[in-house]
């Protein structure tokens, strides 16, 4: 994948898409993981969430193959370009558009941090298309180039978007600054994609990704855990009682005891780092 025309794009225009990302194989099993989730779970609570739309949450939690998703290369690829070293993942989930759901309001993803615009993205995000998207299922709408705006708003009538149309398996990447939305689904079939979205390192995750994914977090890869937050960011945020926070995944892990005399040294030689990270930076 063309990592580097791909980071131009999202620099010049917000947005770039990754066709074919994932084979037929992949988005059938991630599909059949995920269908009794659907089945069960309830439409959304406001329009944001959409009250013809089903959201599943916690999503490592409950499909295994989401994880391909979440540290596919090409995306991470990208990701590594905008964002610092041991970034962390800030919310995964599943959107199923029913027919007839109305179109979201614009928002960009990393609004949460309160800081002025324009600004550098504390945040990419990711929608992957499990269903095709077209112009009349929902398709993703994005106003190229909002990335880049101050205070300004888009006006929800007459703003110049985009529809991001793309085949199943695709996914588009974007900056957490652009402005963008759910659209309406006029179609008589539903529109599933799965997000995953990344911030800063010294940002609060969406969802409280440790708790969401719990114990299963230890059948993941050491990239997942360290996006989960079992990471050290330098100097040493993120510790548990002055060891690495990998440590927790240990069954024998017991942060009330008083220790065996080796702590400092499991939390200051880098065993469970995921980047190489010079000690004297207290990782």
């Amino acid at each position: 994948m063309a990592t580097h025309q791909s980071v131009g794009e999202i620099k010049e225009r917000g947005y770039t898409v990754l066709e074919g990302a994932l084979d037929a194989d992949t988005l059938a099993r991630f599909r059949a993981e995920l269908q009794p989730f659907l089945d069960d779970g309830p439409f959304g609570r406001n329009d944001f969430e959409g009250h013809r739309s089903k959201r599943v949450y916690a999503m490592l939690a409950k499909t295994p193959t989401v994880a391909a998703l979440v540290e596919h290369p090409g995306v991470l690829a990208i990701a590594d370009e905008f964002l610092m070293p041991n970034y962390l993942l800030t919310s995964c989930l599943a959107i199923d558009l029913h027919p007839g759901e109305t179109r979201q309001s614009f928002h960009f993803d990393d609004g949460g941090i309160n800081q002025p615009r324009p600004r550098k993205p504390a945040g990419i995000s990711t929608i992957w298309a499990i269903d095709d998207f077209t112009d009349d299922n929902g398709a993703t709408e994005v106003i190229p180039g909002s990335h880049l705006w101050g205070n300004e708003t888009p006006d929800p009538d007459s703003a110049d978007f985009v529809k991001v149309t793309m085949p199943a398996g695709s996914v588009v990447v974007f900056a957490g600054t652009l402005w963008h939305r759910g659209g309406a689904n006029h179609s008589d079939a539903n529109r599933l994609g799965i997000t995953p979205q990344y911030c800063e390192p010294w940002a609060r995750q969406l969802e409280n990704m440790i708790l969401a994914v719990g114990p299963k977090a230890r059948d993941y890869s050491d990239r997942i855990k360290s996006m989960l937050g079992y990471s050290i960011t330098p100097p040493f945020m993120g510790y548990v009682d002055g060891r690495h926070p990998m440590k927790c995944l240990d069954d024998d892990f017991d942060p009330a005891s008083t220790g065996d005399g080796a702590r400092s040294e499991v939390f200051w030689d880098g065993e469970y780092r995921f980047r190489a990270v010079d000690a004297t930076e207290g990782v």
